[in-house]
């Protein structure tokens, strides 16, 4: 019997719960939005799922490209792109999911944080779930230093742009979604604060 890692691989753990809870299903078309080296499509793609991801970086995208072609080789291989968030060349209401994971606090201020944001809720279909993990300041608020705008260094050495829940809450209404969990967030022995965004598009 395969472990644990074989049948998983290194998919988030809060994504991994989208799953358990029956939100992500076999049929949908899931697109991870800053996909990386491919650790949150692994078992999707193993299982079947319809799978797209963009990312900016090529040498990433080639790498899911040949993880594609082994565990899924009738997958082509323009379903994963190149490209900039805030840029994407699907469509407008492609996917069924939408995966954010660890991207959005990459953002260099303000315009460019609502740019990627708002490219990747563009691909999203009425009806479609946004997940979404990102950095924050929720918890650790007086541990944070401003460098300006949204963007602070962390006790762990690295800068990011950071949100807080009343920004998360304030984003929902004004995308047109509604939360389908409470904001979550995990602190990590403080050094930094990861926080969990799970939205519904409604319309």
């Amino acid at each position: 019997m395969p472990g644990l890692i074989e049948q998983f691989g290194q998919i988030d753990i809060y994504l991994f719960d989208q799953l358990l809870r029956g939100r992500i299903v076999p049929g949908q078309r899931i697109l991870d939005a800053g996909c990386g080296g491919g650790r949150n499509v692994w078992y999707l793609l193993r299982e079947g799922y319809e799978v797209f991801g963009v990312d900016s970086d090529e040498v990433a995208i080639e790498s899911v490209r040949r993880m594609a072609a082994r565990f899924a080789p009738s997958v082509p291989p323009d379903n994963f792109r190149a490209e900039q968030l805030q840029s994407m060349t699907w469509p407008d209401a492609f996917a069924d999911v939408v995966i954010s994971s660890a991207v959005l606090h990459f953002a260099r201020d303000e315009e460019h944080f609502q740019a990627m944001l708002g490219g990747t809720w563009r691909v999203l279909k009425p009806g479609g779930l946004f997940f979404c993990r990102l950095a924050s300041s929720i918890g650790m608020e007086s541990q944070m230093r401003c460098l300006g705008g949204r963007r602070f260094l962390l006790p762990d050495g690295s800068e990011r742009f950071l949100v807080d829940e009343t920004m998360l809450v304030q984003l929902t209404t004004q995308l047109g979604g509604a939360l389908v969990d409470p904001i979550k967030t995990t602190v990590v022995q403080g050094q930094r604060c990861m926080t969990t965004w799970v939205v519904r598009k409604e319309g």
